[in-house]
């Protein structure tokens, strides 16, 4: 490739804030998808995850259209996403990325992705990556002026209000907070320089048992569940990250729900073998690898709410944190439901999405 930005290029990062900055920015929604840049040049085209690896072997539905949709050369920063059912799904975005070419094929033409820009960085002869993000956003809005899928150009704002009111409206649905960025500053490729304010989630969830720490000091993780539709209480992840100190108390804190030795625990996630079915704690999932999974079952009846950041498929993407105990919630009111959200408006209108 001949480009006045060749690639790798590491994208601009962005630092973790708790509030809504304001000042001179410039707010997008924090799409909960695969960073991507692409490169083109002629009918080179070149897709670069965030670690400056292709990514286009996975992504053959996406090659023909952008060579169609885009400038001769340009270099163009935004996300990758697939757009499903009521909103945006991680889940199927990340399933794309397999070995096989025909699985790839498969998955292409069932759940195809599409690319949400949200910078420009060259166009023609011209690196315009040390130009101020204002400028950027205003060439990125001429250049994709007449767009159509699955090329998207991401929603913006200057006004703190909208974007306070899409942090609300944002939860859930693939949308993972608000991105601010400094209207005047240059590309910084590496730094974080941008802003970003993602949500914090709750959620009221069966404990349905422990891990032990791997040192044995007390226990390591908490394991959760949550019922769905059929009334199948459903492993959702776990609660960990807590202090040597707390490791000990959760200890006595759970002792009421412990089986006494011998006795017999009528519980969801034990089968007759001992061994829980596909998707429980014991049973094998696609992220249970080669670890050790044996856990303690507890009596159902304790409950927790818990902080997350996102689902994927049924289960939280990462560790849920511990905040507190629930007594005078019931285990039947843990449910999938409470997590619902519909999907905003400017998702539909973006992507065609329906609630």
């Amino acid at each position: 490739m001949d480009l006045p930005l060749a690639p790798p290029v590491k994208p601009m990062l962005a630092k973790l804030a708790r509030e809504l900055p304001i000042g001179e920015l410039l707010y997008e929604p924090k799409w909960d998808g695969y960073r991507c840049l692409i490169f083109r040049d002629g009918d080179e085209l070149l897709l670069q995850s965030r670690a400056g690896k292709p990514l286009d072997r996975y992504f053959p539905e996406l090659q023909d259209p952008l060579r169609e949709l885009l400038p001769e050369r340009v270099v163009l920063d935004g996300e990758l996403v697939v757009p499903l059912g009521e909103g945006l799904d991680f889940d199927a975005l990340a399933n794309r990325i397999h070995p096989a070419a025909s699985r790839i094929e498969l998955l292409a033409a069932q759940t195809p992705a599409r690319f949400v820009a949200f910078d420009l960085l060259a166009l023609d002869q011209l690196d315009i990556s040390r130009l101020p993000f204002g400028h950027r956003r205003n060439g990125l809005e001429q250049l994709l002026s007449a767009i159509a899928p699955p090329l998207h150009l991401s929603p913006a704002t200057r006004d703190p209000a909208v974007a306070a009111d899409w942090f609300t409206r944002f939860e859930g649905s693939g949308l993972d907070g608000v991105i601010a960025k400094p209207i005047g500053d240059p590309y910084a490729p590496g730094k974080r320089t941008l802003i970003k304010v993602k949500q914090q989630r709750t959620a009221e969830v069966v404990v349905g048992g422990f891990r032990w720490h791997k040192d044995g000091d007390g226990i390591g993780s908490l394991m959760l569940g949550l019922f769905d539709e059929q009334d199948e209480l459903i492993h959702v992840g776990v609660a960990s990250s807590f202090s040597a100190a707390r490791r000990r108390e959760l200890i006595d804190e759970v002792a009421p729900y412990r089986p006494e030795p011998g006795e017999v625990v009528d519980h969801p996630w034990l089968g007759d073998d001992g061994v829980g079915a596909d998707g429980t704690p014991r049973g094998e999932h696609r992220w249970s690898g080669q670890r050790d999974t044996a856990w303690q079952p507890l009596r159902m009846g304790l409950v927790a709410e818990v902080a997350y950041e996102q689902m994927q498929g049924d289960r939280f993407r990462h560790s849920a944190r511990f905040l507190r105990w629930r007594p005078d919630r019931d285990i039947d009111s843990c449910r999938f439901d409470q997590l619902l959200v519909p999907p905003p408006s400017e998702l539909i209108d973006l992507f065609d999405v329906r609630g």
